[in-house]
């Protein structure tokens, strides 16, 4: 539908950029191995091995035919060139595309015009509105903590997950309401001037991201259902006339780029708080009073 249709070719994007930058590395490697003997080279992603077949005359019979041969390797380290794709520069591609889309729709007619005819559309053919989007945008970020507690095995523990969520979240708020109370830009339903950028979208981003970091070693189909749920709250916004299209995916930018800032920092925070040390422990001790029994839980991060 003509209304959704640039949010999917967006996040196909989002899509092709990882896509891509797998096909390139494929076919550099494939190059290599067509400009060199395959019967005398081995190849991994950091060097070269060169087998070399040399004579042990110990072993040589009687008709001057040596059927032992002694293999030698030498290994040679080959430099990692440096591409854009493979940069620490890459991360940003994906938000840095969406937050400009919106900045860009603020000056540009076209799509300003897709802006106007899907707020257009929603309103002639749906009546209802749905409070959903209120609640899941936070289903990522719980999500987050419940796979860690059920042991599903995460990038980072308990407290740096929390340390880094609240940092994506700290900056992912001020930029949220600094654009907001800077641009003042009218809802779709006139209700008032803090349009842009869609702040639950955003919120919904940061949660799902950190998912996808943290669980994609795991199952890369985790961070898909954060992503799922953070692209169905963005559209709840626009289908409840919320928000302009392009105040849904300027949030989507706002989002990834915090989290990425976030994961940034956390060394940062390490430094600050002195921590060193990466144990974790969970203390359980069974407690007794008159007229009653129980537990008491200690958990040290």
């Amino acid at each position: 539908m003509k209304r959704f249709s640039l949010l999917v070719l967006l996040f196909i994007g989002c899509i092709s950029f990882s896509s891509a930058q797998e096909d390139t590395t494929r076919m550099h490697q494939q190059s290599i191995s067509k400009l060199l003997n395959p019967d005398s080279l081995r190849f991994n992603q950091n060097s070269i091995q060169i087998e070399s077949m040399v004579n042990n005359p110990t072993n040589i019979d009687e008709n001057g035919f040596d059927f032992s041969k002694e293999e030698k390797t030498f290994n040679f380290d080959i430099p990692k060139e440096k591409k854009f794709f493979n940069s620490s520069y890459s991360k940003f591609i994906i938000p840095t595309t969406l937050i400009a889309y919106g900045v860009l729709t603020r000056a540009n007619k076209p799509l300003r015009e897709l802006d106007l005819s899907t707020n257009h559309e929603v309103g002639e053919h749906i009546s209802k509105k749905n409070p959903l989007d209120n609640y899941i945008q936070f289903a990522p970020a719980i999500m987050t903590y419940s796979l860690s507690f059920a042991g599903v095995k995460a990038k980072h523990n308990f407290r740096d997950q929390t340390l880094i969520m609240a940092t994506s979240y700290l900056i992912m708020g001020a930029t949220v309401q600094t654009v907001k109370s800077t641009t003042h830009i009218a809802r779709p339903n006139g209700s008032n001037n803090n349009s842009f950028p869609s702040g639950h979208t955003a919120t919904a981003f940061v949660g799902a991201h950190i998912l996808f970091k943290e669980y994609k070693d795991t199952s890369p189909w985790i961070g898909i259902g954060g992503y799922a749920v953070a692209t169905a709250t963005g559209t709840m916004r626009v289908l409840n006339k919320k928000h302009w299209v392009s105040d849904v995916v300027t949030g989507a930018g706002i989002g990834i780029l915090s989290t990425e800032l976030g994961y940034m920092l956390l060394p940062v925070w390490h430094n600050i708080l002195g921590i060193k040390e990466k144990e974790k422990s969970l203390v359980i001790v069974p407690t007794v009073n008159t007229g009653n029994m129980g537990i008491a839980l200690a958990y040290a991060f």
